[in-house]
């Protein structure tokens, strides 16, 4: 079956509120609607992840970010936009607008946000239509996993579908910036 067969049952997972996992640039993510509330906090639950750490939105293209962001200053885009077009991952933290939900960007003001350049997740994006939450295939405190058969073995029953392809390579997940303060928070 074709890669726009499996986007095509994925996608509708996701509708479903279902969470997925797919592969990204360094290891395999968890994602789902960041604006379906249950399907989040199910992730985080799966995850055994805190909500007030906040959660990571994947895009393939700024415009799929922008209606969780404020506007950025002429200098911020520059900075943020210089970064995505370098070969590695950067996830920025970039003020919220004041109504994203608490269980996507924590206790912070700030959205992590990455514009992604893995090819399939960047098609499941687009496929999607938007912004997805993208969050490693572990539980917390646990290493990611890298292989579908990896992500498989530690949370196969627990996903709604499993989107197969190879990460991009990357040995660490992605650096988180913040762009306000230009400090690396996660290298």
């Amino acid at each position: 079956m074709s890669l726009r067969w499996h986007l095509t049952q994925t996608v509708r997972h996701i509708t479903r509120g279902g969470i997925v996992a797919y592969p990204t640039e360094a290891v395999y993510g968890l994602g789902c609607d960041p604006l379906n509330a249950q399907a989040v906090e199910r992730l985080l639950r799966l995850k055994q992840r805190d909500w007030r750490k906040g959660l990571i939105l994947i895009a393939s293209d700024f415009s799929q970010l922008q209606p969780f962001l404020h506007p950025l200053s002429a200098e911020m885009q520059h900075v943020v936009f210089t970064a995505w077009q370098q070969s590695h991952a950067v996830t920025w933290l970039l003020p919220a607008l004041p109504d994203v939900p608490t269980y996507l960007r924590g206790t912070s003001d700030k959205l992590a946000v990455r514009v992604t350049k893995h090819p399939v997740a960047a098609a499941l994006c687009q496929h999607w239509g938007g912004a997805l939450v993208s969050t490693s295939a572990n539980r917390s405190k646990h290493p990611a996993a890298k292989t579908a058969s990896r992500t498989r073995y530690l949370l196969g029953y627990e996903l709604d579908y499993l989107l197969v392809g190879a990460t991009g390579g990357q040995a660490r997940p992605s650096e988180i910036r913040d762009a306000t303060t230009l400090q690396t928070i996660r290298y």
